[in-house]
């Protein structure tokens, strides 16, 4: 899985707050919604928790469908949060950026796509900088484009 150039995390002044329903949405069996909006949603507040650290990128290939990366999937990125075992990460290995999750094993550190046709990456011995940890995800579903 390969990725668009990143894309600076900044407000955009001329879009407002969309409105944000006072109740939740049940995934299992319906039940009487709240006729009332509780407040407004800033959606770039809620996913960008430090704009100066944080960047969009879109995803490219199918290698992390397992943790619902899909193909065209916009990334919310935070370069100030640690690449720690278990997260999602974005790298430049080897001068390309590529999405993957990141995992301590006996032989080292490696990336590892949530896909199983693709290998584990073994970072020892190879060009690699981590470009910063994915937050966010944001899909359309099938059938909404």
């Amino acid at each position: 899985m390969s990725l668009s150039m990143p894309r600076r995390a900044r407000p955009e002044s001329s879009v407002p707050p969309l409105p944000l329903l006072g109740c939740r949405v049940r995934a299992g069996f319906p039940s009487p919604a709240d006729d009332h909006l509780d407040t407004e949603l800033d959606l770039h507040a809620h996913v960008v928790k430090r704009p100066s650290a944080t960047y969009f990128v879109r995803a490219e290939g199918d290698s992390m469908r397992g943790d619902g990366i899909h193909h065209g999937d916009l990334l919310v990125v935070d370069r100030s949060l640690e690449p720690r075992p278990g997260r999602v990460v974005i790298v430049a290995l080897e001068g390309e950026l590529t999405v993957k999750r990141l995992e301590q094993r006996e032989t080292g550190p490696c990336l590892v796509a949530s896909h199983p046709g693709f290998p584990p990456i073994p970072l020892a011995g190879r060009d690699c900088r981590v470009w910063g940890v994915v937050t966010h995800v944001v899909h359309a579903l099938p059938g909404a484009r």
